[in-house]
């Protein structure tokens, strides 16, 4: 392994960069269970690597060097959290009444949700995602309609005007989006402006919309400016936001769900 900043990690910290690495993401306290240290102990080992280049820290965890122009490889992305995102899907599949209408986009998260929605009776789910698409006609109280488009063979998502056009013929009950990044000043961002068009247009068309985001978002960086936090109804995460989100959703009128532990 080749060190930057001549910094050269001792075991504990070789181990922590490995974990991380294998996950994607990790939140602080996790580390110190994991290692059987302290907190404070986390905290230092994860300011050196972060110095050095190898780690990014964010509010309450760190994560492998990101990009604002690319997304994360997408087998990596289904990795990431995937507990967290498991809880989150759980929590809105609760909420999600059988009988109604839902919008749902490309995202790991958005199709962790599928899967929670297996058993539900008269749902129509329109979707630009292939995979959402596939988990779900496999439901046969579930009737599933596929946009038109562009599909993006790194993901199975549908992307294009002809997508947009699509979408705009109908008016849901529920669009469930998935973000990749969620700015201080409650900016949502995401990495292709294609997708990004999508997800404006289910914003626009959906009478509620609901927002899973995993604590790994918040004040993640990402290029394309998606919509603003008060544009959304709901916001399901797996961990307390950070105070300034806290407050933030609170002035935007933005009911905040934290999704239960098992």
């Amino acid at each position: 392994m080749i060190y930057r900043c001549g910094m050269s990690p001792n075991a504990r910290q070789t181990e922590l960069l490995a974990l991380v690495k294998a996950q994607g993401v990790a939140s602080i306290e996790y580390l110190a269970e994991k290692f059987g240290v302290t907190l404070q102990t986390v905290r230092r080992d994860v300011q050196r690597l972060s110095e050095a280049g190898f780690l990014t820290r964010f509010h309450g965890g760190v994560r492998l060097p990101t990009s604002t122009t690319e997304n994360l490889a997408y087998r990596q992305r289904q990795a990431l959290n995937d507990q967290g995102k498991a809880r989150i899907a759980k929590a809105i599949a609760q909420r999600v009444p059988n009988g109604c209408s839902l919008l749902m986009n490309i995202g790991t998260t958005i199709e962790a949700v599928a899967r929670e929605l297996m058993h539900h009776k008269d749902l129509r789910v329109i979707t630009n995602n292939l995979n959402i698409a596939s988990l779900l006609s496999g439901n046969p109280a579930c009737e599933v309609i596929v946009t038109g488009g562009v599909v993006r063979g790194l993901d199975q998502g549908v992307v294009g005007e002809a997508t947009v056009d699509f979408i705009r013929q109908f008016k849901v009950d529920i669009g469930l989006i998935g973000i990749s990044g969620i700015e201080a000043d409650g900016t949502l961002r995401d990495y292709d402006y294609r997708e990004v068009k999508v997800s404006r247009a289910i914003i626009e068309h959906s009478r509620e919309v609901w927002l899973a985001a995993d604590f790994s978002k918040f004040n993640r960086p990402a290029m394309v400016e998606l919509a603003a936090m008060a544009d959304i109804d709901r916001v399901f995460t797996d961990q307390i936001p950070p105070d300034a989100f806290e407050h933030m959703m609170e002035q935007a009128g933005v009911e905040c769900i934290i999704a239960a532990t098992d």
